[in-house]
């Protein structure tokens, strides 16, 4: 169920003793999924409420802190009816809009499942009001698809912000960058009339993917035979093996061609001494970067200084996160992992701030579950079984890599998973996507909890042999068939539809404030801030 400590933190801002108690009241008792929409899973639908009304007929606010607003508004008409009322209290407000001041910070969109959860359609729709987008991790493996007026942008490199005409958009420290992609995306960026022109700037410490760390990365993929990873072949991993054995090259290195070129040089003579065959054109490399490097050096500087004073300046900035924390080195399902840690530690590492400057820490993660490649999933279904669910999910949700092309695995949501990638990044509030893929199902299942050897599993198994011995435990809950992709708020979507959505909260703790309604820019449902830890922990300030 929904979090106690949710209700009693809110109930904290409450300005009078009598609503706080009433407020603290719902936390003992919790707030469950029927108690919002009227009726449990698989209640009788005739007998639900969808949206709560007043006594004139007008809706109300249906966020919890927006009830909580109703009885506060109830607890000072009765104050003032008996003569009690005070100044002092009439000092709350509903934090469901942007009442509340908002605390400065760094804002941060991570992945929470196996990534390809839709993190930069909600980077592209939150970048709109931020000043600086930052990519901190990763490389090109990352794969981001914004969908603008029936167009599609697919984003690698650069953040989805560099939409934002007014953004200005950084590569930080922590991303390992292979600039002819990256020059071929910016590239794109101007055939399709998106300006970019001083809007980029390259991390001077960011290391570079060369075309012999792509062909190292498919050699070492082959020689595992059935053992593969299922790596995206982009040199990502070659590239980060460079950085850690200090023999790797920084963007900024292209300011000094002759440095550049005595680091090159003994960059590729270790590999192709370390993998016989490989077969480099050095000088047709170095005659390349020569070509290149004013254009780079142009992008180039100290992100670190840029971003911190960017802060102190009270600049909002919003960081996209690539891949997810399920393919973390240190965390994911190792070693079928990316070579980065696309979790929140990534924020500070890879664009070089403080920890104290971290504000909202938004999770994205489907309304089911897919992953790229090889590696562990439990609640996997069978996606070429012709009029099967996952044959459903696959085609109707068009999982297909944005990077790699690959068509990906899919399967229920999974909550033990969700729960431990909460724990690690400690989201303030989710962003759910994908909720119309779910369309048309009689039924769906969420993966509630991990059985092993008759025990229930309290956290993510670390070994492979264990999760692969894991048996999932479901809950079922009813499906719909409505069409929900002009579904706005919350009250617009099926009665089942907001069941799903509420059990999921409940379940995993955390507020839904963004629900997914479909693959265009605008199919998105805000809840508002009320749905967002962050903007409540300002309001106590």
């Amino acid at each position: 169920m929904f979090q106690a400590s949710f209700f009693q933190r809110a109930s904290s801002r409450l300005a009078t003793p009598a609503a706080a108690v009433v407020a603290t009241a719902m936390a003992t008792n919790y707030y469950s999924a029927e108690d919002v929409v009227g009726g449990g899973v698989g209640a009788d639908n005739n007998n639900s409420k969808v949206a709560l009304c007043d006594t004139n007929g007008d809706k109300k606010d249906g966020s919890v802190l927006g009830m909580l607003n109703d009885i506060q508004n109830k607890v000072e008409s009765i104050q003032q009816t008996l003569g009690a009322a005070d100044a002092s209290n009439a000092t709350y407000k509903s934090a469901t809009k942007t009442d509340a001041k908002k605390k400065p910070g760094i804002d941060v969109v991570l992945g929470s499942q196996w990534g390809d959860e839709g993190k930069g359609k909600l980077v592209d729709m939150l970048s709109q009001e931020y000043d600086v987008c930052a990519r901190v991790a990763g490389g090109s493996n990352a794969g981001h698809t914004i969908v603008v007026d029936g167009k599609k942008y697919k984003f690698h490199l650069l953040p989805s912000g560099i939409l934002n005409q007014d953004a200005t958009c950084i590569v930080g420290n922590g991303v390992v960058v292979h600039l002819p992609s990256f020059l071929k995306e910016i590239d794109g960026l101007t055939k399709s009339g998106i300006n970019s022109e001083g809007r980029i700037l390259l991390s001077d410490r960011a290391h570079m993917v060369f075309d012999f760390h792509q062909m190292v990365d498919g050699l070492n993929e082959n020689k595992l035979g059935r053992n593969k990873i299922g790596t995206t072949k982009k040199g990502i991993g070659p590239a980060y093996a460079s950085k850690i054995s200090r023999n790797g090259i920084r963007i900024g290195d292209l300011k000094n061609m002759d440095f550049f070129e005595m680091r090159f040089r003994e960059l590729t003579s270790a590999h192709m001494r370390a993998f016989p065959g490989l077969e480099i054109d050095v000088e047709g490399q170095l005659e390349y970067y020569r070509s290149i490097a004013p254009q780079i050096a142009a992008m180039t500087t100290d992100t670190i200084e840029y971003t911190n004073e960017a802060y102190d300046t009270g600049k909002k900035i919003l960081i996209e996160g690539a891949n997810a924390t399920m393919l973390d080195i240190d965390f994911g399902t190792y070693p079928y992992v990316t070579s980065s840690n696309p979790s929140i530690g990534s924020v500070l590492t890879g664009l070089g701030v403080s920890p104290r400057k971290i504000h909202g820490i938004y999770g994205t993660t489907k309304a089911y579950c897919t992953r790229v490649g090889e590696g562990p999933f439990p609640t996997e279904l069978e996606r070429d079984v012709p009029g099967s669910i996952g044959e459903h999910l696959g085609v109707v949700g068009a999982e297909w890599g944005t990077t790699t092309g690959r068509s990906r695995r899919v399967g229920w949501l999974d909550i033990p998973q969700m729960k431990y990638s909460t724990l690690i990044n400690g989201f303030t509030s989710l962003n759910l996507t994908k909720l119309d893929v779910l369309t048309g199902l009689a039924e769906v299942k969420i993966g509630r909890a991990y059985k092993h050897e008759g025990k229930i599993l309290n956290t993510m198994p670390s070994c492979l042999k264990t999760m692969s011995e894991i048996e999932v435990i479901y809950e079922t809950t009813p499906g719909w068939s409505e069409d929900i992709s002009k579904a706005r708020n919350f009250e617009d979507l099926p009665v089942n539809a907001q069941r799903y959505v509420l059990r999921v909260q409940e379940l995993l703790g955390v507020p839904i404030r963004w629900i997914g309604c479909g693959a265009n820019r605008l199919d998105m449902i805000d809840r508002g801030e009320g749905w967002d830890l962050a903007s409540k922990e300002d309001g106590e300030q």
